[in-house]
């Protein structure tokens, strides 16, 4: 008798599992929306998710919060806080959608992918998983394609009803398409939402221990520079285009406060007489004296603390594995100065001001 409700207890606990499992992951009739982040390193991919973000909400789909790309996939919610982001709109794990859902919602049978191209291109065309990072993207979440769809469609809400007219959730409950669905740089209409991406509980410890390490908690001023090869490069000619908008600078260049009309060289790539010079006078005014440095070459420790010696700063260059540890500690900085044409920089920027901190760029009027 004893063991006959002991069965009993068990299964309707088992039953009550799956029941509290499945309503916990109600299936979506307005559709959901993928995309891979595969354009840069992680300052553009987090462009384009609030770009995507921004898109799913327009498109009422929940989105299905793509993985971050390293040399492997990294799930959304190990460097941020997935529950911050249903503040603004309804979203699920990428890993927990093709767990929990895709086989109700998306099974291997009815994957297709979508993808912008002209209008004289040929579907044939459309390769979703065609070389790195797409094929690895898709292949660590388990996707594979049996057909594909092109669309000459905006991202915008002038062209919600042409999204949804033509694939309409009953027929295509998954949008997943090649790109992100976002411009770069990102509209400044969208840089809000970086509210909504907050640091997951492991970043903000890891950035803790390092700041009781290297500060013993004390303040300190977080600076970014770009001085690599590649980057010098990049900023050679600058001048000679003339724009406004070049990689990520109209994040400087929209402020009411800018009086300039073109990207310079300066801002690109600033001298190390203008960084030190710069980097001095916040010294003197916040008097921090404690500076955090993060680069992709060259940290000029050494410069540093020469030209502020009189000063007595102390400079501290961790180098992470990962530089997403670099962005965080610059977002909990007392003070920033970055890099205006810098995607890396942008999102520091844009963390920083839904905190109303401090920041600066090289070369430019701050």
């Amino acid at each position: 008798m004893n063991l006959f409700l002991l069965g009993i207890i068990i299964f309707l606990l088992f039953v009550l599992d799956v029941r509290t499992n499945e309503e916990q992951y109600e299936i979506d009739p307005n559709g959901y929306i993928i995309f891979c982040l595969c354009m840069g390193r992680f300052g553009n991919q987090a462009e384009h998710f609030l770009g995507g973000l921004a898109f799913a909400k327009l498109l009422n789909r929940t989105l299905i919060a793509p993985p971050w790309r390293t040399y492997k996939n990294i799930p959304y919610s190990e460097w941020f806080q997935l529950e911050s982001l249903v503040s603004y709109h309804r979203v699920i794990d990428a890993q927990d959608f093709m767990e929990k859902l895709a086989p109700r919602v998306w099974p291997p049978e009815s994957r297709i992918g979508f993808c912008w191209l002209p209008a004289d291109k040929s579907k044939s065309d459309c390769k979703m998983k065609d070389g790195n990072p797409f094929e690895p993207f898709w292949n660590e979440l388990n996707v594979d394609f049996i057909d594909t769809v092109t669309y000459q469609l905006n991202y915008d809400e002038y062209s919600i009803d042409q999204w949804n007219q033509l694939f309409p959730s009953v027929r295509y409950p998954v949008i997943a398409l090649k790109g992100a669905p976002a411009s770069f740089p990102m509209e400044a209409r969208y840089r809000y939402l970086q509210k909504y991406m907050n640091w997951s509980e492991n970043i903000i410890n890891e950035v803790q221990q390092h700041q009781q390490k290297l500060f013993n908690n004390e303040s300190y001023i977080g600076i970014h520079l770009r001085n690599d090869l590649d980057w010098k490069r990049a900023c050679a000619d600058v001048e000679s285009y003339k724009t406004r908008s070049y990689m990520a600078s109209p994040q400087c260049l929209d402020l009411p406060s800018s009086s300039y009309t073109f990207v310079t060289h300066k801002m690109c790539y600033p001298s190390d007489d203008d960084i030190l010079r710069l980097l001095k006078n916040v010294v003197l005014r916040t008097r921090i004296h404690n500076i955090y440095v993060a680069t992709d070459k060259r940290p000029m420790i050494k410069e540093i603390e020469e030209y502020l010696s009189a000063q007595h700063v102390q400079v501290k260059h961790l180098d992470p594995w990962l530089p997403v540890i670099d962005v965080a500690m610059l977002t909990h900085a007392n003070y920033f100065i970055g890099n205006c044409v810098s995607s890396f920089t942008a999102i520091v920027k844009r963390a920083r001001d839904v905190k109303d901190l401090p920041s600066a760029f090289w070369g430019f009027s701050n």
